[in-house]
């Protein structure tokens, strides 16, 4: 029987070993924190999206440029195979109102207790506080214990799921970049991947508005829009409508320094029926207050447009009603990745086999967020993880098989 190491307690990892186990094969999980799945559990802490249920070629979309490459997994494995997966642990999914689907509890925590519990059943062994090191001279993995010693062992195959960088103390911390670079495996520079920008606000926008939503507007950028909310963070502005386009934008930055998007505070109205709202004006009555009841702006908004347009907001309705369709706000840097919800970059795709098998490390597979791709939030960075674990799987089969099974 086969001997399969898998290291990282993540969802690909744990998708991963649940599939090899199922067909008779000996797995270890190898996870450095003290508990697995650390942060799927945080994941589901405001509800657990595990994935989308919009029409699959919509779906694939949201990969951007590594759609082709993911392809093949995420039609393997889609977001149906996912719900009836999770249903099958008594997830009882649904589709919310805004496409994403959840589990019926909302929780990560019960999905995770009968996914571990279906694990053990199998004979998945987990071997917790185990920190991965890399390889020894011999070719043997390395790896140093909770207790200070060290341990190497040799795996028929072994599969490589140890997440990005963001969220570090959570585990995914990044540090087996230089590992596969002493290997000589292509790695993409890591970069924060749904997170925030810096703006570079007065003391009196961080003072009295930081922590406040701005919520259904719409963001555009390079040609693209995205609609829900965001957030006035101290350092900047974050929240779902600005991780949506964060990989543009991130990479705008990164080219010019900074990057300009468009607000949309009011994208239910037209510029003319705001204008007509906004020429009616009651005598004495303050522009704050005006734009609240007029333009239905909230007190956020409101201090938003007197933060970006200064001295130059007027009060004239068809010009004010076009700053209101179309606020411009200029970002800096991203913020920090340990800030950040995902990573962007990672094991190239030059690098793996149509397995998830390192081209220069025959029986080492990789899966999950260590590959280079990158999604918004709304149940596609899982849906990914899961996919790749799933089709990783497949491919650790195949190389086990040996070549005359190998497709």
């Amino acid at each position: 029987m086969p001997d399969i190491a898998i290291i990282g307690a993540g969802p690909a990892g744990l998708i991963a070993a649940e599939r090899l186990a199922a067909a008779g094969h000996r797995v270890t999980i190898h996870e450095r924190m003290t508990s697995p799945a650390r942060k799927f559990l945080l994941a589901g802490r405001g509800g657990l999206n595990l994935t989308h249920s919009e029409p699959l070629d919509a779906f694939l979309r949201r990969y951007r440029e590594a759609s082709g490459w993911l392809e093949p997994a995420l039609h393997a494995f889609p977001p149906q195979a996912l719900r009836d997966w999770a249903d099958e642990l008594g997830a009882d999914t649904f589709v919310g109102s805004s496409g994403r689907v959840f589990p019926r509890a909302m929780k990560t925590s019960p999905l995770l207790r009968a996914w571990l519990g279906r694990l053990d059943g199998l004979g998945v062994r987990l071997a917790a506080g185990r920190s991965w090191t890399g390889w020894d001279a011999a070719g043997a993995l390395t790896f140093r214990l909770a207790s200070g010693e060290t341990e190497a062992i040799r795996p028929d195959a072994t599969l490589l799921a140890l997440g990005g960088a963001s969220w570090p103390r959570l585990g995914s911390d990044g540090g087996w970049v230089p590992l596969l670079a002493e290997r000589d495996v292509a790695v993409s520079p890591l970069k924060p991947a749904n997170g925030g920008f810096a703006v570079a606000w007065s003391q009196l926008m961080k003072e009295r508005f930081a922590g406040q939503p701005l919520k259904r507007v719409v963001v555009r950028f390079a040609g693209e829009q995205a609609a829900g909310e965001a957030m006035i963070d101290a350092e900047g502005i974050e929240g779902g409508v600005i991780y949506a386009l964060s990989g543009p934008i991130r990479e705008a930055v990164l080219r010019d320094g900074a990057a300009e998007i468009e607000v949309d505070l009011r994208p239910d109205l037209t510029a003319e029926a705001l204008a007509t709202r906004l020429a009616k004006r009651r005598k004495g009555e303050t522009l704050s207050n005006h734009l609240r009841k007029a333009a239905g702006l909230s007190p956020v908004a409101v201090g938003l447009l007197r933060e970006v347009a200064g001295t130059a907001l007027h009060d004239e309705p068809e010009r004010l009603a076009v700053l209101i369709k179309a606020l411009p706000l200029r970002l800096g840097a991203a913020m920090p990745i340990a800030r950040a919800i995902s990573t962007a970059g990672g094991v190239a795709r030059d690098a793996v086999d149509a397995g998830f098998m390192l081209k220069r490390l025959p029986g080492i597979f990789v899966a999950g967020e260590m590959l280079d791709w990158e999604a918004p939030t709304g149940g596609y960075l899982l849906q990914g993880c899961f996919a790749t674990g799933v089709a990783a799987a497949a491919g650790i089969e195949s190389w086990l098989r040996g070549p005359g099974d190998r497709g």
